[in-house]
C-alpha cells in the first residue's frame, strides 16, 4: 500500500517526537520536540483533526517559552579547584565513567597528570569537569573536558576557553591542545574555536 503525503508527514512527526524523548540534554530536547510538535500540529490541521492541531500548537508554545527562558537566563559560572585525591572527584569520575568513555575512549584518571583541575559550576551546580596539565612551559594539554548531559549546550566550553583565557595567560600559557578520540568530541572542539593540525591534534591559541 502506497503512503500519501499526509501519512508521511504524520510518520515523520511521530519519529521526531519519539526521538526527542531519548535526548538527555534539555536544550536539544526542547529544539527537537519543537520541530516534532510543529510537524504534528501541521499534520493535524491538514487532516482535519483540529484537537491534534491545537494540542501540538500548545506544545510548540511551551517549547518556545522554555527555550526563551534557557537562552535569556543569566547563569553564574564559576570554578572549583580540586586536588588529585579529592573523594568527590573520584566518585564523580566513577559515576560518569560510561558517558566519559563515549567521548574519551580509554580515559583513565591519573592524579599526577592533572596539574590544572577544576569542576565547572553553573549556579553552584556541578556542570562538568576539566582536567589538564602543562605539556611544555606554555602549552596546556587537556586530558578531560567532560560536561554532564543536562548542560551540553557549549556554554561550559565557551566559559573555559574564553572567559578563563586570561587566567591561563597569567600562568604563562599560550596555547591549548586536545585530542579528539570521537567524532562528537571533534565537533565540540571545532565549535568552540579549536583547529585541527596536520598531526590530527586540535589547537587553540590563547593570545589574540
Amino acid at each position: 500500500m502506497e503512503l500519501d503525503l499526509l501519512q508521511i508527514i504524520g510518520y515523520i512527526a511521530s519519529v521526531i517526537i519519539a526521538l526527542s524523548m531519548t535526548i538527555n540534554s534539555i536544550v536539544k530536547f526542547r529544539w527537537v520536540n519543537l520541530i516534532g510538535a510543529i510537524t504534528f500540529s501541521t499534520y493535524g490541521f491538514l487532516i482535519g483533526a483540529t484537537p491534534v492541531g491545537f494540542l501540538n500548537g500548545f506544545i510548540v508554545s511551551v517549547d518556545l517559552f522554555y527555550l526563551y527562558r534557557i537562552y535569556s537566563k543569566i547563569e553564574l559560572f564559576d570554578t572549583l579547584e580540586i586536588r588529585g585525591d579529592n573523594k568527590y572527584l573520584i566518585k564523580f569520575l566513577k559515576f560518569h565513567d560510561k558517558e566519559i568513555q563515549k567521548f574519551f575512549p580509554g580515559f583513565s584518571y591519573k592524579a599526577e597528570m592533572n596539574t590544572i583541575s577544576f569542576f565547572v559550576l553553573r549556579n553552584m551546580a556541578v556542570a562538568g569537569i576539566f582536567l589538564a596539565h602543562k605539556e611544555n612551559d606554555d602549552v596546556l594539554k587537556v586530558g578531560l573536558d567532560y560536561v554532564v548531559p543536562e548542560y551540553r549546550d557549549h556554554k561550559n566550553g565557551k566559559f573555559i576557553y574564553h572567559r578563563l583565557r586570561q587566567s591561563f595567560l597569567d600562568k604563562g600559557l599560550k596555547k591549548v591542545i586536545a585530542s579528539a578520540h570521537s567524532k562528537k568530541h571533534a565537533k565540540y572542539l571545532k565549535k568552540i574555536g579549536f583547529n585541527e593540525n596536520k598531526k590530527g591534534v586540535f589547537e587553540k591559541a590563547l593570545k589574540s
